[in-house]
């Protein structure tokens, strides 16, 4: 489901929550997305969704980011308020929601230190967002390299 209208925009972005690490972070207004895609499951054609919201939702942002646009997919949502804001009938489930709109602040990512991959805001109101080095990541072949 696509939420586009300015009313609908105000009411999805009150039940969302962002930026788990930065408690004190909340967009702004002028910062609040553009549009955003509910992704939903039809549990009379399917009870789980196995990875395919997960795959779903990678590949809006990927297409997204090609065009320039910036997303994030949501999990912290109020299921509940989007339920009755978007009408969605309970056959389908709310499975994740992708923000998507134009980036208001610059993120970087860093080499996460000691396995704390916690992203943090600088003094500038840059976002940095710590990721594993491939090396603890990636095997070829076989698990021992």
């Amino acid at each position: 489901m696509i939420v586009n209208d300015d009313e609908q925009l105000k009411k999805v972005f009150k039940a969302t929550r962002w930026a788990g690490s930065l408690p004190d972070y909340t967009p702004s207004d002028n910062e609040a997305p553009t549009a955003y895609i509910a992704i939903l499951l039809d549990k009379n054609i399917k009870e789980s969704p196995g990875h395919d919201a997960g795959i779903a939702a990678m590949s809006i942002s990927m297409v997204a980011f090609d065009e320039g646009i910036a997303s994030c997919m949501l999990g912290g949502i109020d299921r509940v308020v989007l339920r009755m804001v978007l009408e969605v009938p309970e056959h389908l489930d709310i499975l994740l929601l992708v923000a998507l709109g134009y980036a208001a602040e610059k993120q970087i990512a860093d080499e996460a230190e000691g396995g704390n991959i916690k992203y943090w805001l600088d003094e500038n109101g840059v976002i940095h967002v710590p990721k594993r080095p491939v090396n603890e990541i990636l095997r070829w072949n076989t698990y021992v390299n």
